[in-house]
């Protein structure tokens, strides 16, 4: 920790979708008390920032779409771009930069970045051989350790103190004014009681449950006497107005930011999703859920650890495979609607009892 002691500029690398960042969290965090007075950027991707103003202890936003997170080759070739990136990361004068990663990852490419932009501390975990372009080289944990531990390993590895009962749980702080937006969306929806918020939607075609199959559970649980709310952000709005459509289900795709959303879930009895952004959100609010989840990932990697879960998945011989489209019929979520009607009920039920012996 002594090399540390003059931080006075850390920068965050995390780039991903809504999850990763949440995952983040804890490392936050524990930074912020062994670095009290330092300001903390967060150089997050357009999908991960939209979640990063809700994460205590980060107070600033570095939004970038990097080459080396280009999954489906859609960034253009434009060296300038990678030039004027490392100038901007040289403009805001860091002292240490923390490159976090998942178990597929390499933390070299944004490390050497941050190398040519003059950061003298650059930490980050790889079993692969990086030369002097990492200054602490961490030996990653095995590839199925929740992300959480994962990045809490980091820290850990180069004396970092990590500790406390709730160390490795996912927070975030919500504003009064999307609690409020949250109720009035509510209002104007008729809901005034328990509700049920289903989020059809996901970053891939591999990891989404069919959305004709979620408007059969809409319809299910609105047969229960259940009021049930549909979710989800502009991409999702076709197949959100379809559930809602035929099912009879309140949409409110596309009226809600992240934050809002993370209001909502504050508020719902249940949730029910795929592996996806709401069911992060959904663990940092601690409102119960039941997961479609597919075989594109190992669930312990990413699942809640924090809120009551069901997580519901087909064995297959093929998970996981990380894919983005799946080539067999999404056999890993051949799961009847009436299955997860019952799953839902189940959870329901044990919520309420909780809440009557609290």
């Amino acid at each position: 920790m002594d090399a540390f002691k003059s931080v006075a500029r850390v920068l965050l690398v995390r780039l991903g979708n809504i999850g990763d960042v949440l995952m983040v969290s804890p490392a936050v965090r524990a930074l912020r008390r062994a670095w009290p007075g330092a300001g903390v950027t967060l150089m997050a991707s357009p999908a991960g920032a939209t979640v990063a103003g809700l994460v205590p202890g980060i107070d600033e936003v570095f939004v970038h779409r990097a080459l080396w997170q280009d999954a489906r080759g859609e960034v253009s070739f434009d060296p300038g771009r990678e030039r004027a990136l490392v100038s901007e990361l040289a403009r805001r004068s860091f002292d240490a930069a923390l490159m976090f990663t998942n178990f597929s990852q390499s933390p070299f490419s944004a490390a050497y970045a941050c190398y040519l932009a003059g950061i003298p501390i650059r930490i980050g975990q790889s079993r692969e051989f990086g030369g002097g372009v990492l200054t602490h080289w961490v030996r990653p944990p095995a590839d199925d350790v929740h992300q959480v531990d994962r990045n809490l390993h980091l820290l850990r590895e180069v004396g970092i103190p990590v500790s406390g009962p709730d160390a490795a749980a996912t927070r975030i702080s919500v504003t009064r004014a999307a609690h409020a937006q949250a109720q009035m969306l509510l209002q104007e929806q008729g809901v005034r009681g328990d509700f049920v918020v289903i989020a059809p939607g996901a970053t891939c075609s591999a990891r989404r449950y069919p959305e004709g199959r979620y408007a059969a559970v809409a319809a299910g649980l609105r047969q229960a006497g259940r009021v049930v709310i549909v979710v989800g952000g502009p991409q999702d709005t076709a197949c959100g107005a379809a559930v809602a459509s035929a099912s009879g289900a309140a949409s409110l795709c596309g009226q809600t930011d992240v934050a809002v959303l993370a209001a909502l879930l504050a508020r719902a009895r249940l949730l029910i999703a795929n592996d996806s952004g709401p069911m992060h959100l959904a663990d940092a609010v601690g409102c119960p859920m039941v997961i479609l989840y597919s075989g594109t990932d190992l669930e312990s990697q990413w699942r809640p650890r924090r809120a009551p879960s069901r997580i519901l998945r087909r064995p297959t011989a093929c998970s996981p495979c990380y894919r983005f489209t799946c080539p067999y019929d999404l056999e890993c979520l051949a799961i009847p609607p009436a299955e997860v009607v019952a799953h839902a009920q189940g959870v329901w039920g044990e919520t309420l009892r909780e809440a009557a012996d609290g």
